[in-house]
């Protein structure tokens, strides 16, 4: 058996797979010593990337060897980048069955419970890891306080914080969250001194550098602090992420300081190194996928299949740094509205459910259609019991606004706009995710807002009577007549708490969670002018 094993060892490492793979097979129907040739197999396969046949493999793998974790974590680490997040969480049940008292096990299907949307069971497997006496539990109580978190329950979240930091007073994650969440509520005082706390122990942790430059507006007498960012940008080349994010800490500082050719040439750098690890930004893809929303999206299809749902869910749409999270905390002033924030209910059930997108959404049935509307309406309501109103926040539902109205023909849709040279300057300046591979450069930026303009027209011209727009410059100079003319809109009366929102301890889950905690204010109106000469550029693209 030895040495029909090397043999075939020597063919995968020859390259001949198709004489490697037969070899294997043959010595794994032989049955001795199957775990090691099933494995040597899992291999070959993952590396001719046959990722089906690695699935295959690793099940035959968990049923030879039932107890043994490594295999159930791979084979659900694979089915989860496929998408069957469910069947992952299948095969980890399998091994708690025979092994109840296994607390890695339950923590790690905890995790995928959460990726897949599954609060209250992920909350219970990680109680279970706890239960069964788990190693580092502190990393376990951390967990639980994001996870309470994203479930809008912050005094549970800031009590799972506090017991892993019981635990190891050190624990940075805990520490770090913790300060977030006070941040989120708008508890300013407390999340620095959290930040500065864990720069005390650590003063290489860059991203609580960077969080305390955010958490206020920097003046002549924080000389220290624009110090301390220079000299990180130059410390952290050893962490592209975290010296990406001080160079927009450091854009951040100095246009607090009114020196805006260093701040844009600092927000220039933390964009070019966004570039290298976002896939690129192709603008002729970009135009196709819109143009094939605005195909399959027309209004006799968009009558055909609309559903009989009589809910009125209300979504705040726009681009990114357009206002939307201003207008939703506005909103939640009023004591019958409740801020979702960035829900990613919608877009997790398209990519779960309608793939490929837009295409997918045209083939399913009404019935379909249907079922994907409860289950949206009772995710929120399982996240969020007895509430009027709910607002979701998501910015690029814009995408979605047809679907929307497909599920929810009573729905409210409430866009945001802004001018589009500061809009696109807002997200030049903001640290965003790969998935906006427009955001890291300014032109692609103008690009991709020309086309969201496209979309937009495009569901005007479907069911422009369903869509408040508005307009940030407007909201900011005269709030009161736009807020009541938008309550209006959503079938509510007017509440003077809507001007006081800058006081409210809702949690905010956006980049914008200091903008919002302020008394209304005008000069990011126009932010523009302040950079005159780098604009021009977008500003031909834009008119």
């Amino acid at each position: 058996f030895q040495q029909a094993f090397e043999r075939a060892r020597q063919k995968h490492a020859q390259g001949l797979f198709t004489e490697a793979e037969q070899a294997y097979q043959q010595l794994a129907n032989s049955g001795e010593q199957r775990e090691y040739v099933l494995r040597a197999l899992v291999e070959l396969y993952l590396q001719t990337r046959q990722v089906n046949e690695a699935i295959d493999t690793l099940v035959a793998l968990t049923e030879e060897v039932p107890d043994k974790l490594y295999y159930y974590a791979r084979l659900a680490g694979l089915l989860h980048g496929l998408g069957q997040t469910d069947a992952a969480i299948g095969h980890y049940q399998r091994l708690l069955k025979r092994q109840p008292g296994h607390a890695v096990a339950y923590f790690n299907v905890a995790l995928l419970y959460k990726k897949g949307k599954r609060y209250s069971d992920a909350l219970s497997a990680y109680e279970e890891a706890i239960k069964h006496g788990i190693d580092d539990v502190q990393e376990v109580y951390s967990n639980l306080g994001v996870l309470y978190s994203e479930m809008r329950q912050r005094e549970k979240a800031r009590e799972m914080y506090e017991r892993a930091i019981n635990v190891d007073p050190t624990y940075v994650p805990a520490l770090f969250n913790l300060a977030g969440l006070f941040e989120e509520a708008g508890e300013r005082q407390q999340a620095m001194e959290f930040y500065e706390r864990i720069l005390s122990n650590n003063p290489g942790h860059w991203d609580s550098l960077a969080r305390l430059a955010h958490a206020r507006k920097l003046t002549a007498a924080d000389a220290d602090m624009v110090d301390s960012l220079s000299h990180a940008t130059e410390d952290a080349k050893d962490d592209p992420m975290a010296r990406e994010g001080l160079y927009f800490a450091l854009g951040k500082a100095m246009d607090d300081l009114g020196r805006y050719e260093e701040a844009f040439a600092a927000y220039r750098t933390g964009n070019e190194m966004g570039k290298l690890r976002n896939r690129p930004y192709e603008r002729s893809i970009v135009e196709q996928t819109f143009g094939r929303i605005i195909e399959l999206f027309v209004p006799e299809w968009l009558q055909r299949v609309t559903t009989a749902s009589t809910a009125t869910p209300v979504f705040i749409c726009g681009m990114f740094r357009s206002g939307s999270t201003l207008v939703e905390q506005m909103l939640a002033g009023h004591p019958s509205i409740t801020a979702g924030g960035e829900l990613d209910y919608l877009p997790w059930l398209v990519a779960e459910r309608l793939a490929p997108y837009p295409d997918g959404v045209i083939s399913a049935t009404r019935e379909k259609l249907d079922e994907l509307g409860g289950e949206y309406l009772s995710r929120l309501r399982e996240q969020f019991s007895d509430t009027i109103c709910i607002t979701d926040k998501r910015p690029d539902n814009f995408l979605h606004l047809g679907l929307i109205k497909v599920l929810f023909p009573c729905a409210r849709i409430v866009y945001t706009r802004r001018n589009p040279v500061d809009n696109c300057l807002s997200v030049y300046f903001q640290q965003l995710g790969g998935n906006l591979s427009y955001a890291t450069d300014l032109d692609d930026t103008a690009h991709y807002y020309r086309q969201h303009e496209r979309l937009m027209a495009h569901w005007a011209s479907c069911f422009a009577e369903d869509i408040f727009t508005v307009d940030y410059d407007e909201l900011v100079n005269s709030p009161e007549p736009v807020l009541r003319q938008l309550l209006h809109f959503l079938g509510f009366e007017w509440d003077d708490r809507c001007l006081t929102f800058h006081e409210s301890d809702s949690l905010v889950k956006t980049a914008s969670v200091w903008q919002v905690r302020t008394e209304l204010h005008t000069y990011s109106s126009g932010r523009r002018r302040n950079y005159t000469p780098f604009v021009q550029d977008i500003q031909a693209l834009l008119s």
